[in-house]
Protein backbone atom coordinates (compact mmCIF):
# COMPACT_ATOMS: atom_id res chain seq x y z
CA UNK A 1 0.00 0.00 0.00
CA UNK A 2 2.83 2.42 0.84
CA UNK A 3 4.31 2.07 -2.64
CA UNK A 4 0.93 2.70 -4.29
CA UNK A 5 0.46 5.91 -2.29
CA UNK A 6 3.72 7.44 -3.50
CA UNK A 7 1.94 8.57 -6.67
CA UNK A 8 -0.17 10.95 -4.55
CA UNK A 9 2.75 12.45 -2.64
CA UNK A 10 3.40 15.26 -5.09
CA UNK A 11 2.18 18.78 -4.31
CA UNK A 12 0.55 20.91 -6.99
CA UNK A 13 2.12 24.31 -6.30
CA UNK A 14 -0.74 26.32 -7.77
CA UNK A 15 -3.26 24.35 -5.74
CA UNK A 16 -1.10 24.76 -2.63
CA UNK A 17 -0.92 28.54 -3.11
CA UNK A 18 -4.70 28.61 -3.52
CA UNK A 19 -5.16 26.63 -0.29
CA UNK A 20 -2.85 29.02 1.57
CA UNK A 21 -4.69 32.06 0.20
CA UNK A 22 -8.19 30.79 1.06
CA UNK A 23 -6.99 30.15 4.60
CA UNK A 24 -5.05 33.35 5.34
CA UNK A 25 -7.34 35.90 3.67
CA UNK A 26 -10.61 34.83 5.37
CA UNK A 27 -8.81 34.62 8.72
CA UNK A 28 -7.51 38.17 8.31
CA UNK A 29 -10.92 39.37 7.11
CA UNK A 30 -12.70 37.82 10.07
CA UNK A 31 -10.17 39.35 12.46
CA UNK A 32 -10.85 42.83 11.03
CA UNK A 33 -14.59 42.18 11.17
CA UNK A 34 -14.28 41.26 14.86
CA UNK A 35 -12.41 44.51 15.50
CA UNK A 36 -15.08 46.56 13.74
CA UNK A 37 -17.87 44.69 15.53
CA UNK A 38 -16.22 45.35 18.88
CA UNK A 39 -16.39 49.11 18.38
CA UNK A 40 -19.72 49.36 16.55
CA UNK A 41 -22.05 46.49 17.49
CA UNK A 42 -20.76 44.91 20.68
CA UNK A 43 -18.74 42.04 22.08
CA UNK A 44 -21.45 39.47 21.43
CA UNK A 45 -20.97 39.64 17.66
CA UNK A 46 -17.19 39.66 18.16
CA UNK A 47 -17.38 36.39 20.07
CA UNK A 48 -19.73 34.92 17.48
CA UNK A 49 -17.23 35.71 14.72
CA UNK A 50 -14.51 34.09 16.81
CA UNK A 51 -15.97 30.68 15.92
CA UNK A 52 -15.27 30.79 12.17
CA UNK A 53 -12.02 32.68 12.81
CA UNK A 54 -10.89 29.82 15.07
CA UNK A 55 -11.77 27.37 12.30
CA UNK A 56 -9.49 29.19 9.89
CA UNK A 57 -6.74 29.30 12.51
CA UNK A 58 -7.02 25.50 12.82
CA UNK A 59 -6.73 25.33 9.04
CA UNK A 60 -3.60 27.51 9.09
CA UNK A 61 -2.07 25.19 11.67
CA UNK A 62 -2.79 22.21 9.42
CA UNK A 63 -1.17 23.93 6.45
CA UNK A 64 1.82 24.52 8.72
CA UNK A 65 1.59 20.79 9.49
CA UNK A 66 1.76 20.05 5.74
CA UNK A 67 4.84 22.30 5.53
CA UNK A 68 6.50 20.12 8.16
CA UNK A 69 5.88 17.07 5.99
CA UNK A 70 7.16 18.80 2.84
CA UNK A 71 3.80 18.60 1.09
CA UNK A 72 2.99 22.23 0.29
CA UNK A 73 5.87 23.08 -2.05
CA UNK A 74 8.40 20.95 -3.89
CA UNK A 75 11.32 22.73 -2.20
CA UNK A 76 11.67 22.04 1.50
CA UNK A 77 13.20 25.48 2.13
CA UNK A 78 9.95 27.09 0.94
CA UNK A 79 7.93 24.74 3.12
CA UNK A 80 10.08 25.66 6.11
CA UNK A 81 9.82 29.42 5.68
CA UNK A 82 6.07 29.31 5.22
CA UNK A 83 5.84 27.02 8.26
CA UNK A 84 7.91 29.44 10.35
CA UNK A 85 5.73 32.38 9.34
CA UNK A 86 2.54 30.48 10.12
CA UNK A 87 4.08 29.41 13.42
CA UNK A 88 3.94 33.03 14.59
CA UNK A 89 0.18 33.04 13.96
CA UNK A 90 -0.41 29.59 15.47
CA UNK A 91 1.95 30.25 18.42
CA UNK A 92 3.98 27.18 17.49
CA UNK A 93 7.80 27.12 17.06
CA UNK A 94 7.84 25.42 13.68
CA UNK A 95 11.28 23.77 13.56
CA UNK A 96 11.03 22.47 17.11
CA UNK A 97 7.48 21.23 16.48
CA UNK A 98 8.51 19.63 13.19
CA UNK A 99 11.15 17.56 15.00
CA UNK A 100 8.79 16.38 17.73
CA UNK A 101 6.08 15.63 15.20
CA UNK A 102 8.50 13.52 13.17
CA UNK A 103 9.16 11.50 16.33
CA UNK A 104 5.41 11.08 16.73
CA UNK A 105 5.16 9.61 13.23
CA UNK A 106 8.19 7.41 13.77
CA UNK A 107 6.85 5.88 16.98
CA UNK A 108 3.08 6.20 16.87
CA UNK A 109 1.53 3.05 18.32
CA UNK A 110 4.81 1.92 19.88
CA UNK A 111 4.31 1.25 23.58
CA UNK A 112 8.01 1.75 24.26
CA UNK A 113 8.15 5.18 22.57
CA UNK A 114 5.28 6.98 24.23
CA UNK A 115 5.60 10.50 25.57
CA UNK A 116 6.63 12.69 22.63
CA UNK A 117 3.98 14.38 20.54
CA UNK A 118 1.10 12.30 21.87
CA UNK A 119 -1.53 12.15 24.60
CA UNK A 120 -0.17 10.36 27.63
CA UNK A 121 -1.72 6.88 27.75
CA UNK A 122 -1.09 4.25 30.42
CA UNK A 123 -1.65 0.53 30.12
CA UNK A 124 -3.99 -1.12 32.60
CA UNK A 125 -1.01 -2.75 34.30
CA UNK A 126 0.84 0.59 34.61
CA UNK A 127 -2.24 2.30 36.04
CA UNK A 128 -2.84 -0.39 38.65
CA UNK A 129 0.82 -0.23 39.68
CA UNK A 130 0.54 3.47 40.53
CA UNK A 131 -0.14 4.85 43.97
CA UNK A 132 -3.56 6.30 44.78
CA UNK A 133 -2.13 9.78 44.19
CA UNK A 134 -0.59 8.68 40.88
CA UNK A 135 -3.92 7.30 39.69
CA UNK A 136 -5.70 10.50 40.70
CA UNK A 137 -3.18 12.62 38.78
CA UNK A 138 -3.69 10.50 35.68
CA UNK A 139 -7.49 10.71 35.94
CA UNK A 140 -7.28 14.48 36.32
CA UNK A 141 -4.95 14.75 33.32
CA UNK A 142 -7.40 12.71 31.20
CA UNK A 143 -10.50 14.58 32.40
CA UNK A 144 -12.17 16.37 29.45
CA UNK A 145 -12.11 19.75 31.21
CA UNK A 146 -8.34 19.44 31.62
CA UNK A 147 -7.53 17.71 28.33
CA UNK A 148 -9.64 19.96 26.11
CA UNK A 149 -9.96 23.05 28.29
CA UNK A 150 -6.92 23.84 30.40
CA UNK A 151 -4.58 21.63 28.35
CA UNK A 152 -4.80 23.50 25.02
CA UNK A 153 -4.32 26.84 26.81
CA UNK A 154 -1.23 25.45 28.54
CA UNK A 155 0.25 23.89 25.39
CA UNK A 156 -0.12 26.80 22.97
CA UNK A 157 0.33 29.78 25.29
CA UNK A 158 2.89 28.38 27.77
CA UNK A 159 4.42 25.03 26.79
CA UNK A 160 5.45 26.21 23.32
CA UNK A 161 7.40 29.12 24.77
CA UNK A 162 10.23 26.78 25.84
CA UNK A 163 11.55 23.60 24.16
CA UNK A 164 10.16 21.41 26.96
CA UNK A 165 11.56 17.90 26.71
CA UNK A 166 14.41 19.09 24.49
CA UNK A 167 16.17 21.54 26.82
CA UNK A 168 19.44 19.74 26.05
CA UNK A 169 18.43 18.67 22.56
CA UNK A 170 20.61 21.10 20.67
CA UNK A 171 20.64 24.67 19.43
CA UNK A 172 17.89 24.19 16.83
CA UNK A 173 15.17 23.70 19.45
CA UNK A 174 16.17 26.85 21.32
CA UNK A 175 16.64 28.92 18.16
CA UNK A 176 13.26 27.89 16.81
CA UNK A 177 11.45 28.55 20.08
CA UNK A 178 13.10 31.86 20.94
CA UNK A 179 12.88 33.22 17.38
CA UNK A 180 9.17 32.40 17.31
CA UNK A 181 8.70 34.04 20.71
CA UNK A 182 10.41 37.22 19.53
CA UNK A 183 8.33 37.30 16.35
CA UNK A 184 5.15 36.81 18.40
CA UNK A 185 6.11 39.67 20.74
CA UNK A 186 6.77 41.93 17.73
CA UNK A 187 3.48 40.96 16.07
CA UNK A 188 1.50 41.50 19.28
CA UNK A 189 3.19 44.86 19.85
CA UNK A 190 2.34 45.96 16.30
CA UNK A 191 -1.28 44.85 16.61
CA UNK A 192 -1.59 46.46 20.05
CA UNK A 193 -0.27 49.71 18.59
CA UNK A 194 -2.91 49.61 15.85
CA UNK A 195 -5.99 48.47 17.79
CA UNK A 196 -4.94 48.73 21.47
CA UNK A 197 -3.80 45.95 23.77
CA UNK A 198 -7.20 45.38 25.43
CA UNK A 199 -9.16 45.12 22.16
CA UNK A 200 -6.42 42.88 20.76
CA UNK A 201 -6.71 40.47 23.69
CA UNK A 202 -10.52 40.57 23.58
CA UNK A 203 -10.39 39.58 19.91
CA UNK A 204 -7.46 37.22 19.69
CA UNK A 205 -7.61 35.22 22.93
CA UNK A 206 -11.04 33.69 22.17
CA UNK A 207 -9.81 32.70 18.70
CA UNK A 208 -6.68 31.05 20.08
CA UNK A 209 -8.50 29.25 22.89
CA UNK A 210 -11.23 27.89 20.60
CA UNK A 211 -8.73 26.86 17.91
CA UNK A 212 -6.35 25.20 20.35
CA UNK A 213 -9.18 23.23 21.97
CA UNK A 214 -10.36 22.07 18.54
CA UNK A 215 -6.81 21.15 17.58
CA UNK A 216 -6.24 19.06 20.69
CA UNK A 217 -9.61 17.34 20.14
CA UNK A 218 -8.65 16.44 16.56
CA UNK A 219 -5.30 15.08 17.65
CA UNK A 220 -6.95 13.07 20.42
CA UNK A 221 -9.56 11.45 18.19
CA UNK A 222 -6.97 10.55 15.56
CA UNK A 223 -5.34 7.99 17.87
CA UNK A 224 -7.51 7.54 20.98
CA UNK A 225 -10.30 5.20 19.89
CA UNK A 226 -11.30 1.76 21.11
CA UNK A 227 -9.90 -0.37 18.27
CA UNK A 228 -6.63 1.54 17.91
CA UNK A 229 -3.34 -0.35 17.65
CA UNK A 230 -0.37 -0.46 20.04
CA UNK A 231 2.57 -2.87 20.20
CA UNK A 232 5.88 -3.24 22.00
CA UNK A 233 8.99 -2.41 19.96
CA UNK A 234 9.81 -6.02 19.14
CA UNK A 235 6.46 -6.46 17.38
CA UNK A 236 5.82 -2.90 16.19
CA UNK A 237 5.66 -2.35 12.41
CA UNK A 238 5.10 1.06 10.86
CA UNK A 239 2.53 0.14 8.16
CA UNK A 240 0.38 -1.77 10.64
CA UNK A 241 0.62 0.93 13.30
CA UNK A 242 -0.10 3.66 10.74
CA UNK A 243 -3.15 2.01 9.22
CA UNK A 244 -4.71 0.50 12.33
CA UNK A 245 -3.51 2.97 14.96
CA UNK A 246 -4.95 6.05 13.27
CA UNK A 247 -8.61 6.84 12.69
CA UNK A 248 -10.64 7.91 9.69
CA UNK A 249 -12.58 10.76 11.28
CA UNK A 250 -15.42 11.07 8.79
CA UNK A 251 -16.66 14.61 9.39
CA UNK A 252 -19.31 16.57 7.45
CA UNK A 253 -17.98 18.20 4.27
CA UNK A 254 -17.61 21.71 5.72
CA UNK A 255 -15.64 20.45 8.71
CA UNK A 256 -13.49 18.23 6.46
CA UNK A 257 -12.51 21.35 4.52
CA UNK A 258 -11.87 23.47 7.61
CA UNK A 259 -9.71 20.71 9.11
CA UNK A 260 -7.82 20.19 5.83
CA UNK A 261 -8.81 16.52 5.61
CA UNK A 262 -6.69 15.68 8.66
CA UNK A 263 -9.44 13.24 9.63
CA UNK A 264 -8.17 10.92 6.89
CA UNK A 265 -5.44 10.25 9.37
CA UNK A 266 -4.75 6.59 8.67
CA UNK A 267 -3.78 7.49 5.10
CA UNK A 268 -1.72 10.43 6.35
CA UNK A 269 0.29 8.14 8.62
CA UNK A 270 0.80 5.63 5.81
CA UNK A 271 2.23 8.37 3.58
CA UNK A 272 2.75 11.68 5.36
CA UNK A 273 3.96 13.56 2.26
CA UNK A 274 0.55 13.43 0.59
CA UNK A 275 -0.86 17.00 0.47
CA UNK A 276 -4.08 17.39 2.41
CA UNK A 277 -6.07 18.15 -0.73
CA UNK A 278 -5.07 14.82 -2.28
CA UNK A 279 -6.11 12.63 0.65
CA UNK A 280 -9.73 12.32 -0.61
CA UNK A 281 -8.32 11.02 -3.92
CA UNK A 282 -6.79 8.11 -2.02
CA UNK A 283 -10.15 7.17 -0.50
CA UNK A 284 -11.74 7.46 -3.92
CA UNK A 285 -9.17 5.21 -5.56
CA UNK A 286 -8.87 2.77 -2.64
CA UNK A 287 -12.45 2.44 -1.34
CA UNK A 288 -11.40 -0.35 1.04
CA UNK A 289 -9.75 2.35 3.18
CA UNK A 290 -12.98 4.26 3.75
CA UNK A 291 -14.27 1.98 6.51
CA UNK A 292 -10.93 1.34 8.25
CA UNK A 293 -11.22 2.80 11.76
CA UNK A 294 -14.06 5.05 10.58
CA UNK A 295 -15.45 7.36 13.26
CA UNK A 296 -18.39 9.71 12.88
CA UNK A 297 -18.67 12.77 15.10
CA UNK A 298 -21.12 10.89 17.33
CA UNK A 299 -18.74 7.94 17.55
CA UNK A 300 -15.90 10.24 18.54
CA UNK A 301 -17.74 11.58 21.59
CA UNK A 302 -17.63 8.10 23.11
CA UNK A 303 -13.83 8.06 22.82
CA UNK A 304 -13.50 10.54 25.69
CA UNK A 305 -14.15 7.85 28.32
CA UNK A 306 -11.34 5.61 27.01
CA UNK A 307 -8.25 6.09 29.18
CA UNK A 308 -6.20 2.89 29.34
CA UNK A 309 -4.62 0.43 26.91
CA UNK A 310 -5.63 -3.11 27.78
CA UNK A 311 -2.71 -5.28 26.70
CA UNK A 312 -4.79 -8.43 27.22
CA UNK A 313 -7.76 -7.47 25.02
CA UNK A 314 -5.66 -5.12 22.85
CA UNK A 315 -7.98 -2.16 22.94
CA UNK A 316 -8.51 1.10 24.78
CA UNK A 317 -10.86 0.78 27.73
CA UNK A 318 -12.64 3.01 30.21
CA UNK A 319 -11.70 3.06 33.88
CA UNK A 320 -14.98 1.43 34.80
CA UNK A 321 -13.86 -1.66 32.87
CA UNK A 322 -11.41 -2.36 35.69
CA UNK A 323 -14.31 -3.36 37.91
CA UNK A 324 -14.97 -6.43 35.76
CA UNK A 325 -12.14 -8.39 37.29
CA UNK A 326 -8.38 -8.84 37.51
CA UNK A 327 -7.97 -10.53 34.09
CA UNK A 328 -7.52 -7.17 32.41
CA UNK A 329 -4.58 -6.30 34.61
Amino acid sequence: MGQALKAYARPDVRRSLFEVAVSILPFAGLWVAMWLALSTVGYGLTLLLALPAAGFLVRLFLIQHDCGHGSVFNRQSLNDWLGRALGVVTLTPYDHWRRTHALHHAGSGNLDRRGIGDVETLTVREYLARSRWGRLRYRLYRHPLILFGVGPFFVFLLHHRLPIGFMRGGRMHWTSTMATNLAIVAAVAAMAWVVGIVPFLMIHLPIVLLASAAGVWLFYVQHQFEETHWDASDRWKHPTAALHGSSHYDLPAVLRWVTANIGIHHVHHLSSRIPHYRLPEVLRDFPQLREVNRLTFTDSLRCVRLMLWDEYDRRLVALRSLRRGPAMS
